[in-house]
This record gives structure tokens, sequence and C-alpha cells, in this order.
């Protein structure tokens, strides 16, 4: 097992553990409580007051590994990757911020969001197109096949990605849901990133799986503070980062395949009820259709990180034979 990557992982859980003993209370104090919307589940509501804007702790937890990392391996590859999941976690602080200071569950407008989200992404793969580390051809699961998208491709991941980032967040919604989904797909992205030796790719799967057990110390129900967007567009951007340092974004469908999921069902319950004015689900995003089927959260989080483990371990072999 690479000693880098159990040294980030290790720090960065940690750290993240003793932070957010440090600061929950502080959080308290301040009153940066969760304002629950009126539109979800009614027994929500006991959760208003809880902290938020958690996610500055496995962020901060993350940032000596990844320098120490960047410094140790003299790799400016790496930076850009991180600098590209730091502003993805600056979009959401920004937004957590604004909620926080109108008190109201209401931060930047969704086109705000997609205009900063989009010129980030866009930077993010100039940056790696200037620096000779992005290439158009991409990997095919289960073969030895690739397949060149030309200009395709910058298009495709573009979209690609910021629809994960944002898929991330709508996951989000329940205790330990988003911190647990992204643990499992960072156990399987790192048995990846070994395997194939890359060594930067290892160190910040280790920050993020290290970051989310130790958020999940906090974050597990009944959950004593939440990441906010600070944290899960900071979730989702590594998931991605990691996915293009290895060069495989295709990995994406299978250790995302929750994300993705929440995602398609808010688009399917708006559609629907915009042209039949029926809803297929209770409620989306989908973790709240099985709360009111009467599913605890802790039930709900176990089996989207089964089907997570699932997914990824089929994304896993079907890569690894080619790393």
């Amino acid at each position: 097992m690479d000693v880098s990557f159990i040294a980030a992982l290790v720090f960065t859980f940690l750290v993240t553990v003793v932070l957010a003993r440090v600061f929950i209370p502080v959080l308290k104090s301040i009153k940066m409580g969760q304002k629950i919307l009126d539109i979800g589940p009614r027994w929500h509501k006991g959760k208003e007051g809880t902290p938020t804007m958690g996610g500055l702790f496995f962020i901060a937890a993350s940032i000596i590994p990844v320098i120490a990392g960047a410094i140790w391996r003299r790799d400016f590859i790496l930076v850009i990757h991180y600098l590209f999941v730091l502003f993805n976690g600056m979009i959401g602080f920004v937004d957590d911020y604004v909620k926080f200071f109108k008190k109201q569950n209401a931060g930047l407008t969704a086109s705000q969001k997609l205009v900063l989200q989009f010129a980030v992404t866009a930077a993010y793969l100039a940056a790696l197109y200037f620096s000779g580390s992005l290439s158009t051809t991409i990997a095919l699961p289960f073969t030895d096949a690739t397949l060149d998208l030309g200009v395709f491709y910058y298009i495709i991941v573009l979209v690609g990605i910021v629809f994960t980032v944002n898929s991330a967040n709508l996951t989000d919604g329940i205790d330990g849901l988003c911190s647990s989904v992204t643990a499992v797909s960072m156990v399987f992205l790192s048995v990846l990133a070994i395997k194939s030796g890359n060594i930067e790719a290892g160190i910040l799967s280790g920050t993020m799986l290290g970051g989310a057990l130790g958020f999940l110390v906090y974050n597990f129900h009944p959950a004593k503070v939440f990441m906010g967007d600070t944290g899960s567009l900071y979730m989702g951007a590594v998931v991605c980062a990691v996915a293009m340092m290895l060069d495989i974004p295709i990995i994406l469908f299978f250790v995302g395949i929750i994300y993705y999921i929440e995602s398609v069902s808010v688009m399917t319950q708006v559609i629907s009820y915009k042209l039949t004015k029926k809803r297929v689900f209770k409620m989306t995003p989908i973790h709240h259709h099985f709360e009111m089927c009467s599913w605890n959260e802790v039930k709900i989080v176990f089996v989207f990180s089964v089907v997570t483990a699932v997914f990824a371990a089929i994304g896993c072999f079907g890569f690894i034979g080619i790393m």
C-alpha cells in the first residue's frame, strides 16, 4: 500500500476530527445553523439550527497533505487539480455565506452558481490542456479499446464535471449520505490510483477518504454538523479530479452512480409534473422519496452506499486491467 496515500488519509482523518470537535461549539455559539425548507420532509424541522459549513473542516485538513505532496513530488499538475477542487469549495462557501447572513435557505441563484462552476471547470480544463496533461482519447472499460472524441471531449467533460459536482450537492440531503457515498467512491478510486502507481491521485483520494470518514464521526445520524454546499461541492469536485488524474473520466458513471440517480430523480419529477401535473416520486431528490416510504436515514445511507460499492466495484474491475 502506498505510504503517501496512508499518510494523507490518516492525517486528514485526524485533523478533521479534531477541527470538528473544536469548532462545532463555535458554530453553535455564533448561531450558524441550517435553515430547513418548508417543502422538505416535515420531520427535518427538528434539524433546524444544526451547525453547517462543516465542510471547512475536511477542506482545511486536506491542504497540508496536498501541499506537502506537491512539494515532495515537485508536481505542478497536482496543484492544478487541487485548485479546481478548492474553487468549487469556495463557490459552495459563498453560497453558504449568503444563506447564513440572509437567514434563509437560499444562497446564490442557480444561474450564478452555474456560471461560476462552468468558468472554474473551463479554466481547469484549459490549464490541463496547456500543461500537456490532457488527452481527448478515452479508455473504454472492460476492453483494451480507446476512443478519440476530439473537440467533443472538452464539451462532454465540461458538462459532465459540472453535472457531477451539482449531483453530489443534491446527494447531501440526509445525515451522513453524501459523506458515506463519497467515502465508498474514494475507496475504489484509491485502489485504481495505487494500482496505476499514480501517487498524486493517491494523495488527493487519500485526503478525501480520510476527510469523509473523519466528518462522518459527527455527520452520521443524528448529525451534529452539516457540510453545507461548501463540503458537497468540494466532495463532488474531488471525485471528478481524481477521475481526471487517472485519465478515466468514464469511471465517474460507476463511482458517482448515486449522485446521478439523485439528479435524474429531480429532473424526472420536474418534467413529469410540467407535462402531466403528476409526480413520479413522493418527493425528490430520491432519498426523500424513500423517507416518505418510511425508510429511516440509516437504512437509506446503508443501501445507497452498497449500491455505490457494487457499481464502483464493477467500474474498478472494468479499468483495473488497463491501469
